[in-house]
């Protein structure tokens, strides 16, 4: 693998999403169908809104005996950690390195929206390093 490679060169999903107003219970199915540990968060215009992972999950489940009513709008984490679409296989490692996070969101970026287009995660990275150039 070419660590100069871009992420979309690099991807191997696309974006899972769901809206914000789904239930984490939706949410939780989804995740446990498509074996991801998160999921987009997105608008009816499709811009990025934020991301519902797994440990949001548990800490609804913690804080609410209810917690598969509860709407993922209220778990969610609205600041995701984004980059272009022309980034480096390499600059998102050292992203995930330098942050301590698991996963990027690949966004078009627009002057009033981000539109996610792909996920990168620590585990794709290590995919692609399995993978002869």
């Amino acid at each position: 693998m070419a660590i100069e490679q871009t992420v979309l060169e690099a991807k191997r999903y696309g974006v899972v999403s769901c809206d914000p107003q789904a239930s984490l219970l939706l949410a939780a199915q989804r995740m446990v169908e498509e074996d991801i540990s998160a999921l987009v968060v997105v608008g009816s215009d499709g811009s990025l809104q934020g991301l519902i992972s797994r440990t949001d999950l548990m800490r609804a489940l913690i804080d609410d005996q209810n917690w598969q009513n509860r709407s993922v709008a209220e778990y969610m984490n609205p600041d995701v950690v984004t980059v272009s679409e022309d980034a480096s296989i390499q600059e998102v490692a050292n992203i995930l390195l330098d942050r301590q996070i698991h996963r990027v969101v690949v966004v078009k970026k627009y002057p009033e929206q981000n539109l996610p287009i792909s996920v990168v995660s620590a585990a794709d990275i290590v995919y692609h390093m399995t993978r002869k150039s």
